[in-house]
C-alpha cells in the first residue's frame, strides 16, 4: 500500500526557500510505478490517494509542550519557521531563503506540515490494517519537543506512534531511522518511554552531530542523547553499513516485539544525494535496494506492521532509490 496524494506538494519553491527538496522524489516515483506492466493495471489495489485524517493541538502536545505547541498557533510562528529552516544566518541575512520570490507567505508552510503529520498518522493506520504502507512523505526527525531543527517543525514520527498507543491499537512501537542524520529529535523525546524502542544508524559525523557537547547555558546539547541502539557509520566504511544495520537489528529485535515499526526510509544515505550535510554516507544504489530489503523482510518475517515514510531525500536522483524498493515490495505483496 502506497499513500500519496498527487495533489500536494513537498517542495518549498513556493515558499521562497531553497532547499532541494523536490516534488520529483513522488511524482517520478509514482509514476515508475504506475508504467511497469505488472504494477500498472493494479494501480487501483496498492494506491491510497486520500489524507484523510485530522490533526488537533491534543496530537501535538502528545510529543511538544505546551510552550512551544501555543508558539506554532500564534503570531510566533514565522520565528519558528525561520529557525527551523535555518534561513537566517548569524549576520542576520536571509540564508537560501527569497521572500520576494516567494509565492505563498511562509506560514502557510504551518497547514502543509500539519497535513504531512496527519498522513504519517494514517500511514500508521494503513499499516496496522495492511501490513505495510509507504508514505510519500513524513519522516521529520529533528524536532525536539520545544523547538523545530533540521526542517522538522513537529515531529510526525512520534505523534503517530503516539497517537495510535492512545487509542489502544497498539502498545509497543519500533523506530527504525535510517535517515543519513541521527534521529536526534526522536532520540531526546521518546528517552524513558519505555514502549517506544529507537534504533538509528547515521553518519558518524558532520550534522547535527557536529555541534558542542553542551549548550552556552551549561545544559547538554540534547543532539547527542542515545537512540536504543545507534549505528554510527563513518565515512569510507559504507561497506559495513548493511552487516552493521543487520546486527542492530537483531539487537532490536531482543528489545520485546512491537506491533507496529515505523521505518523512516530517508533516500539522503544516497551517493547521489544533493544535500551538502548528507555528504557523510554515500551509499549505492544497490546498497539503498538491499538496506530497504533488509528492514523489509526483517519486518515482514516476524508480522510486524510496518510503516514506512519517506524522511531525507533530496535533489533530482532520489526517486530512483524509492522506486526500485517499491517496485520490489509491491511486486511481493501483488
Amino acid at each position: 500500500m502506497i499513500l500519496y496524494d498527487p495533489a500536494g506538494t513537498v517542495s518549498m519553491e513556493p515558499f521562497g526557500i531553497r532547499i532541494p527538496i523536490r516534488d520529483s522524489r513522488a511524482t517520478r516515483t509514482f509514476a515508475a510505478l504506475a508504467a511497469e506492466a505488472h504494477l500498472g493495471p493494479l494501480v487501483h489495489h496498492w494506491h491510497h490517494k486520500t489524507i484523510g485524517e485530522q490533526i488537533d493541538r491534543k496530537d501535538l502536545l502528545r510529543v511538544h509542550t505546551a510552550d512551544y505547541v501555543a508558539r506554532l498557533y500564534s503570531d510566533g510562528l514565522e520565528a519558528e519557521l525561520l529557525s527551523t529552516f535555518e534561513l537566517i544566518d548569524d549576520q542576520g541575512r536571509y540564508h537560501r531563503y527569497a521572500p520576494d520570490q516567494a509565492d505563498k507567505p511562509l506560514f502557510e508552510l504551518f497547514e502543509g506540515i500539519v497535513h504531512k503529520v496527519a498522513g504519517s498518522v494514517q500511514c500508521a493506520r494503513l499499516a496496522l490494517n495492511h501490513g505495510f504502507c509507504f508514505y510519500f512523505s513524513g519522516g521529520m526527525h529533528h524536532a525536539y519537543q520545544d523547538h523545530g531543527s533540521g526542517f522538522c517543525l513537529v515531529n510526525d514520527v512520534l505523534i503517530a506512534a503516539r497517537k495510535v498507543q492512545a487509542e489502544g491499537l497498539v502498545r509497543k512501537v519500533w523506530i527504525i531511522d535510517a535517515d543519513a542524520h541521527k534521529g536526534d529529535g526522536t532520540a531526546a523525546i521518546a528517552q524513558g518511554d519505555a514502549t517506544i524502542t529507537t534504533l538509528s544508524i547515521h553518519m558518524a559525523s558532520g550534522w547535527p552531530l557536529d555541534g558542542p557537547l553542551l549548550l552556552t547555558d551549561g545544559r547538554p546539547n540534547p543532539v547527542f542523547t542515545p537512540s536504543d541502539i545507534d549505528i554510527p557509520i563513518a565515512s569510507g566504511e559504507e561497506f559495513r553499513y548493511l552487516a552493521r544495520l543487520e546486527q542492530g537489528l537483531r539487537q532490536l529485535d531482543r528489545s520485546g516485539r512491537p506491533q507496529l515499526a515505523i521505518v523512516l526510509a530517508g533516500a539522503d544515505p544516497y551517493e547521489l544525494d544533493e544535500l551538502p550535510s548528507s555528504a557523510g554516507l554515500r551509499l549505492s544504489l544497490p546498497q539503498m535496494l538491499a538496506r530497504d530489503q533488509l528492514i523489509y523482510t526483517f519486518l515482514r518475517d516476524r508480522n510486524i506492521p510496518a510503516a514506512f515514510l519517506m524522511a531525507g531525500g533530496y535533489g533530482d536522483h532520489v526517486w530512483q532509490v524509492y522506486a526500485q524498493f517499491l517496485s520490489w515490495a509491491l511486486k511481493r505483496i501483488h
